[in-house]
């Protein structure tokens, strides 16, 4: 059990917490049907992405058992079969369907009808998965495709959210996701190129057509437009109209800590690999995060 556990990374579940972003920059953290929408479709997301997880693993078997710390991972170890992968994988996406479909019978916040709320989730998931599919299969081996169809599956989880709980995002939230992840995986990038330049094995087919010039002149920019698109909804007037303050530009220094905290891990202690394991064990990292979600609610509550 501990070894399929590893295997659907439970961990990486926190990647779908971009499903309640909508009831987090809509104020509607209260509502308790939008956030049972959200909860259910975060959910949802999280059988999604760990059957995709297995699927990974059983396309990267080979590589996995030549990587010095992948090769740990449950399948390329020889604790779970390929067999039982496949199983897991298949009984995953049916546990998300059926979530899905059995959340329509509550209540779904803005929206009068609970199975039109959920059916359109249920496309984007479907849609999340079969995205993942081709990037497990095909498209991780292209170089900046690779990082796009992540950033991507982050954005499909916003939306996700969004029309789950009747929640329109502003587009510059929406850009905002899907640079600030691009972003995060431009850095992830990065990480392999170190380990291809001191051992001189790619550890991706593609990662061969990234070097370090690139990798961080890539992030600098991300984060730069990243940064814009959040000032820019602090200050659009939709939102200001919204909240009924046009203080929230405020927080942008948080968000601005956060990039450069970041950047840091990145260039100076080399320790990007995986953005999850930062932000669980960053202390200065958790502080910043704490410290704008804090400001953000009070600016918008009180």
């Amino acid at each position: 059990m501990k070894s399929i556990l590893r295997l659907l990374r439970p961990k990486q579940w926190t990647k779908n917490v971009f499903v309640m972003l909508p009831l987090f920059f809509g104020g509607q953290l209260l509502n308790l049907d939008a956030l049972c929408q959200g909860l259910i479709v975060m959910l949802a997301f999280s059988f999604a992405a760990s059957s995709i997880y297995c699927l990974n693993d059983i396309a990267d078997l080979e590589a996995d058992r030549r990587h010095p710390v992948k090769c740990n991972r449950p399948i390329a170890s020889g604790a779970v079969s390929k067999t039982q992968a496949w199983m897991l994988m298949g009984g995953l996406l049916l546990m998300a369907i059926i979530t899905l479909l059995a959340g329509s019978s509550l209540p779904s916040g803005n929206h009068p009808s609970a199975l039109t709320s959920h059916l359109s989730p249920l496309y984007i998931v479907l849609g999340y998965w079969l995205m993942n599919v081709a990037y497990c299969l095909w498209l991780k081996h292209i170089a900046i495709v690779d990082v796009c169809i992540v950033a991507s599956g982050f954005v499909l989880r916003m939306l996700a959210g969004g029309m789950a709980t009747g929640i329109v995002l502003s587009k510059w939230i929406v850009l905002m996701g899907f640079l600030l992840t691009l972003f995060l995986s431009l850095a992830k990038r990065r990480d392999d190129v170190l380990r291809m330049m001191a051992t001189g094995e790619a550890p991706r087919r593609n990662t061969s057509r990234y070097n370090m010039t690139f990798i961080n002149e890539a992030i600098t920019i991300t984060a730069t437009v990243t940064l814009v698109c959040y000032v820019m909804y602090t200050v659009s007037p939709e939102v200001i109209r919204q909240f009924h303050t046009d203080y929230l530009y405020l927080t942008t220094v948080f968000v601005l800590l956060g990039l450069l905290r970041y950047l840091q891990k990145a260039l100076v202690d080399q320790q990007t690999g995986d953005p999850t394991r930062v932000l669980l064990t960053d202390r200065f990292t958790q502080l910043v995060v704490a410290a704008w979600v804090v400001s953000f609610l009070v600016l918008i509550y009180l």
